[in-house]
């Protein structure tokens, strides 16, 4: 039952990622374009989208809570395992899908605050640029 909660986990994450994947593809790949005015951008758009997926699913997929339902409780002088019953699956479930979304959250949040950062440098060198292409001879 483990492995059948364990592959579930897997399957549950990467589809909660491969979602987020698709609802942020667009919007990345502007914020890439505009930061880096290459062909480059869609390398990293690319690189983007795999990082969201891994980082969905460690986050989702959580081996060291899973490990409860086959090692018993530190402690327990009975050796007890915690049973797999419907109601831990729905919450197995649940946890999965919040965790998934969590970590992705968070990888988003920095990525935004780096491009945000290198968008205002951007910006600066674009707003500076006319300034010394004037004053240059040819």
């Amino acid at each position: 039952m483990f492995i059948v909660l364990l592959g579930v986990t897997l399957l549950v994450s990467m589809a909660v990622s491969i979602v987020v994947v698709r609802s942020f593809s667009k919007p990345l790949d502007s914020i890439l374009r505009r930061i880096i005015a290459d062909e480059i951008s869609s390398a990293w758009l690319r690189y983007l989208k795999f990082a969201i997926i891994v980082v969905g699913v460690s986050a989702g997929v959580r081996i060291h809570e899973l490990e409860k339902y086959i090692t018993p409780w530190r402690g327990d002088q009975e050796q007890r395992i915690v049973q797999l019953t419907n109601d831990r699956w729905v919450l197995e479930l649940y946890r999965t899908v919040i965790e998934t979304l969590q970590g992705i959250a968070w990888m988003l949040l920095v990525f935004f605050c780096i491009a945000l950062i290198a968008y205002v440098i951007v910006r600066i060198s674009e707003l500076r640029r006319p300034h010394s292409g004037g004053s240059e001879k040819h």
